[in-house]
């Protein structure tokens, strides 16, 4: 029976470090070979899912944690923060000295002053993902797209992220922001580095549903693969779910399977326990 198969990419499909293993790829490669389809599912807008990935053989994405969905190259669905939403983010943000940058399929925008106050926390993230080099992080290797002094009211925008000084400025702006989905990453509640507005309502799990419906598929053929706490949607909404070894404690506990982490090839054992491919010899 083919079946539709769903990927987060960082911490699933690539590391922490952005490492894509072969193992990976030739799972992804198989499986399509067999008649199933893959979709990354992801919190990437487009312009973060490089070329490397696409190289790989894909379906299509979700991307924005749920606010654009694109199948073979068709735009199945695509909802968007509005231009009037933008301007009272961005206003909000300046007003409270928080830096900020826009997701949108076109590139990531940056608030004026984002690659020198946001470092602190771009190597703390790091530290916490493991990283070697963790203290030699900055904006720029972690965004090499990132794009500053553009026009930041705009209307293409999938979500907005923004540095925490402290927890209190992610309540603050919840309550500012009703019509919003808000939302925090980084880390678990006061240890949140980063807050994140989008479009009230999406979801991964919501995402998946309109690709469902739009390629003509079940529920009960779906797999989905995650490693932290805003996939939870995605794989409570799909008929099985796999955490990786190297996830967060909340989503190995509610997955249906917990396979080796991304590192010691754990889409490619899950692929093969789920007969999704069989054993590829000398990997």
């Amino acid at each position: 029976m083919q079946k539709v198969i769903f990927l987060d990419v960082d911490g699933t499909l690539v590391d922490y470090e952005g490492n894509l293993p072969e193992s990976a790829v030739r799972a992804i490669r198989a499986a399509r070979g067999n008649g199933h389809r893959v979709y990354i599912c992801t919190g990437r807008s487009k312009a973060e899912v490089y070329q490397e990935l696409w190289d790989i053989g894909l379906d299509g994405m979700i991307g924005g944690n749920g606010s654009y969905v694109e199948d073979h190259g068709k735009v199945v669905m695509h909802q968007l923060i509005t231009r009037e939403q933008c301007r009272r983010i961005v206003d909000w943000l300046h007003e409270r000295g928080l830096e900020f940058y826009l997701e949108s399929n076109h590139g990531l925008f940056a608030s004026e002053d984002f690659a020198r106050k946001a470092q602190p926390a771009i190597r703390e993230y790091s530290r916490r993902k493991g990283k070697e080099d963790a203290d030699g992080a900055t904006a720029a290797t972690v965004f090499p797209g990132m794009i500053y002094g553009a026009d930041l009211y705009r209307d293409d925008l999938n979500k907005v992220s923004y540095l925490l000084g402290s927890y209190q400025d992610y309540l603050d702006t919840k309550e500012q922001f009703p019509d919003m989905e808000n939302g925090t990453w980084g880390g678990a509640g006061e240890t949140a580095l980063f807050g994140d507005l989008g479009v009230k309502g999406i979801t991964k799990g919501n995402a998946i549903s309109r690709l469902l419906a739009h390629i003509g598929a079940k529920r009960e053929d779906t797999i989905a693969f995650g490693d932290a706490k805003i996939d939870i949607p995605m794989l409570e909404y799909c008929e099985t779910g796999v955490a990786m070894g190297n996830g967060g404690e909340e989503i190995r506990a509610m997955a249906d399977y917990v396979t080796q982490s991304v590192e010691d090839d754990g889409l490619y054992h899950a692929f093969v326990k789920f007969g999704l491919i069989e054993e590829i010899p000398d990997r």
